[in-house]
Parts: structure tokens; sequence; C-alpha cells
């Protein structure tokens, strides 16, 4: 009989391990596989490193005024200039820096990394586990809208959030059959010539606090429900924490946003 020695037991092990690792990895951070070129930061490393380092929110601005990671700096990827800003703050600074967004299956962080790579940007690195995971385990780390966030009880959990959602026939038929305040959330450049409700919705961009502000305070004087769609679903889940800090507690979300609602339109054509 041959006698297996306990280390070879633990290299046997490992290789066994690694294959299963590295699919759930790839499971957890599709991003890694998506962009193989880019290099990451863990969340424990990120922490402890975050003295050390320039940490940049590379999400849109209303998203960073929401909930942002405590000293870190907003530079929108979506913005034209995004290389040219990052390539000013290297200039600046020698130090490592970090870019995130939103969450494990945000590709923003990953793009911004490429991006500033391709701009001969040096050590750059995506913090891919996102602002929701370090905001829970580092809340005292996190600002939420403008204050320490303190307690990560205060963060909206996804079952709350999908509590809020109507699928667009069920969004499109309470439009029809309420007085409800109807919004149209979607940046300029995201609408069509006409939203999906004419004559029902009113447009605000999430970056016009005095205009959604003015809206909000009229919808509950009335005391009107709101139906507020964005052009995936995506942007309103940041709305949410707005909305409640304003005492706004009748409201829900189209489920996908408009893009959801095209779809299902087209379904129903192509299906007659």
């Amino acid at each position: 009989m041959i006698r297996a020695y306990p280390i070879f037991r633990v290299l046997a092990l490992a290789l066994l391990l690694t294959p299963l690792l590295a699919v759930a990895e790839t499971a957890e951070f599709p991003g890694r596989k998506i962009y193989p070129d880019v290099s990451v930061i863990t969340l424990a490393h990120f922490k402890a490193r975050r003295h050390e380092v320039l940490v940049v929110d590379v999400r849109s601005a209303y998203e960073y005024q929401t909930l942002h990671i405590t000293g870190a700096i907003n530079i929108p990827l979506a913005d034209e200039r995004f290389a040219g800003r990052l390539a000013n703050l290297r200039a600046e600074n020698a130090k490592d820096i970090i870019v995130y967004c939103n969450g494990k299956t945000c590709m923003k962080s990953y793009k911004a990394a490429r991006k500033c790579a391709e701009a001969n940007i040096s050590n750059v690195y995506a913090y891919d586990a996102g602002i929701m995971d370090w905001a829970r385990a580092y809340p005292g780390a996190a600002e939420l809208l403008g204050e320490m966030l303190g307690d990560p009880g205060k963060l909206i959990s996804k079952d709350d959030f999908s509590r809020r959602l109507l699928d667009p026939g069920a969004f499109g038929e309470r439009v029809a059959s309420s007085n409800a305040y109807v919004l149209d959330v979607r940046d300029s450049f995201q609408r069509d010539a006409l939203g999906l409700f004419p004559g029902r919705e009113r447009r605000v961009v999430l970056d016009n606090s005095e205009k959604l502000d003015r809206y909000i305070y009229q919808g509950l004087r009335e005391g009107r429900e709101f139906l507020i769609y964005d052009a995936a679903g995506k942007q309103v889940r940041w709305l949410q924490y707005y909305l409640e800090s304003k005492g706004v507690h009748k409201y829900y979300f189209m489920a996908g946003g408009a893009r959801a609602y095209y779809k299902e339109m087209t379904d129903e054509f192509l299906a007659r």
C-alpha cells in the first residue's frame, strides 16, 4: 500500500479544489472572466490599504451623492473627459488608484480600469465587490445622503426594493386607473421624443434635485402616489433612498424600466 504523506494530501486537495474555486469566483464576479487583463483588489485588501490609495467612484453623480465610500472622489465613467481627468489625477499623485462601482455584476469598474490602461495610466485596480459590500462591512467608512452611514441596517434590502416593483403591464394599468404622479427620471440622452405615458408623466433628471423636490412636495401635499420609471430599472434603486428620506411612502417603480416596457410591447406584437 502506498503511504500518503500529509504534505502530499494537502497538495492533492489543492489541485482538486483549484478548478472549483475558479468556477465559484467566476460565478460571483462574472466581470473577471470578461476583463481578465484588469487587476482587481479584494474588499479586505482594499480596507487595509484605504489610506494609502486614491479612491475613485466611477458611477453617476447621483449614485455617488446617495451612497459612496468616505473620501472617494467622483469621476463618472460616462464623462467624456474621464481618461483626461484620471491622467491629471495620476500626474498629481503617484499613489495606486482604486476604481469602484455598484457591485459584483456592475462592469463599470473593469471598464474604467481598462480605459486607464489604454491611456497609459498605471497602477489602477478595480474594486469589483462594489459599494454595497463595502457599506455593509464598513458602515463607518461610507456616506449615505451626505452623512456617515454608521448602521448597515439603513441600507435598503433587495426584498424591500423588490416590493416596490411593478412589471410594465401592471405599471401601465396603474397609470391609467389612478391619479398618481408619473415621473420619467431617465437621463436626457436616454429619452425618446415622447415618453411612455404622454400627457400623464413629468420628466426630471435625478441630478435636478430642485425640480424633483418640487414634484415630491406637491405629491405629498396632495396625498398622491408616485409611479416612477427609468431606463433599465437601475437608477430607481438609488432614488428609493431619497424618497424615504423625504417621507414618501406611496410609490412604485417599473421593473426593468423603459427597456422592459418596450420589450414587453415587442413580445406582444410578435405573438399576434
